[in-house]
């Protein structure tokens, strides 16, 4: 099996429902043609064209970070199998519209050609937005626009059938709904307790607006009114050190611990019934924790895979925790993908945006 198709199977195994059509856009576009400046090693350092594993670091499921601000990621090739996955989401069929918000690479662009779309790219960033469209125009690829510009605005004077957002965002701006013809369909990332679950959205700009959950995502976030506060969020990640001491509340719940899938499933419901609801760094924990946070960012109370609940500061949150783990297993552990999501217009009066407000499983 050469490499190619060995990544194509990676893909699969991680859980990406891949169609012949999509398994073949991934065996055929090459994904190393777009990060030709390379990319942040895992482990530290940079990884160019030149070394010898950047091909094998290439086709991997992995994400592949390819522009920092200092320490911070702010643009990249997503993990193959969360495009994947986004991808089906879209049903793209040939001859659909698509308006993509984050050329990142381009690489996600050029499977959407390759599934018959033509595509008009946004990106804020002028230097993305030019590696993009040469990298595409280097392969040839046919049917691309790559824009420079404000990603809240869409393509103005453009009609979709589709839309997909590759940055995660606080909601949808009502000017991608007005965009897309009656019977379009939108796939974004929108922010939900402190990370960025897949929505499959439909709706107008000016409503109702509804929305199915496909799959956890953890994208960089966009920037100006995309992530608007507004009267629906939750707060933001705690930064490692900024939550205080933990000690137990009470003790594990499930044995063996919840799988990563699982895990996210709770955090979702979490966020659904607390507005407290985000992530932290803790102590002994592996990953990012689920945290239920108080108002000064030092307080609250974590729920790691185990269903311990460990606390500092508000013991209230401690209890509110617990009811959390019981009205879980109560409701049958629910998947994050049955739950229903209308969204409402909030944001800045002069830029709003549909966020998540009320679910139903």
């Amino acid at each position: 099996m050469n490499r190619r198709a060995r990544y194509v199977e990676q893909i699969r195994a991680n859980g990406a429902p891949l169609t012949d059509e999509l398994a073949a856009a991934f065996a055929t576009v090459p994904r190393e043609a777009f990060v030709t400046a390379g990319f942040q090693r895992p482990g530290g350092g940079w990884v160019s064209p030149g070394d010898r594993d950047f091909l094998d670091l290439v086709h991997r499921d992995d994400v592949l970070v390819t522009k920092v601000d200092g320490r911070t990621p702010v643009s990249s090739s997503s993990q193959p199998s969360l495009m994947a996955i986004m991808l089906d989401a879209l049903d793209v069929r040939p001859g659909h519209r698509v308006l993509e918000i984050g050329a990142g690479t381009g690489y996600n662009a050029a499977l959407l050609a390759a599934l018959g779309a033509t595509v008009v790219s946004v990106d804020a960033q002028e230097d993305v937005a030019a590696r993009a469209a040469a990298a595409l125009d280097g392969l040839g690829v046919a049917g691309v626009q790559v824009q420079t510009g404000d990603g809240y605005a869409g393509a103005p004077g453009h009609r979709f059938d589709r839309v997909i957002v590759t940055v995660g965002v606080a909601g949808l701006s009502p000017r991608w709904l007005n965009q897309l013809d009656p019977g379009g369909l939108a796939v974004v990332p929108v922010e939900h307790a402190g990370t960025h679950p897949v929505l499959a959205v439909r709706g107008a700009a000016a409503g109702p607006v509804t929305a199915d959950v496909i799959c956890p995502s953890g994208f960089m976030s966009a920037s100006g009114p995309l992530t608007a506060a507004h009267q629906f969020a939750h707060p933001s990640p705690a930064a490692t050190g900024e939550l205080g001491p933990l000690t137990p509340a009470s003790g594990p719940r499930f044995d063996p611990p919840l799988g990563a899938l699982a895990y996210r499933d709770l955090w979702y419901a979490a966020g659904v019934w607390h507005r407290r609801a985000t992530h932290a760094a803790v102590p002994g924990v592996e990953h990012s924790c689920l945290v239920l946070l108080d108002d000064t960012r030092t307080g609250g109370a974590a729920i790691p895979p185990d269903g311990e609940v460990l606390t500092t500061g508000d013991r209230a949150l401690a209890q509110d925790a617990g009811d959390i783990l019981r009205r879980w297993d109560a409701e049958g552990r629910p998947p994050m993908r049955e739950w229903r999501v209308t969204l409402a217009l909030a944001g800045q009066p002069d830029a709003p945006i549909w966020v998540p407000a009320n679910w139903s499983l």
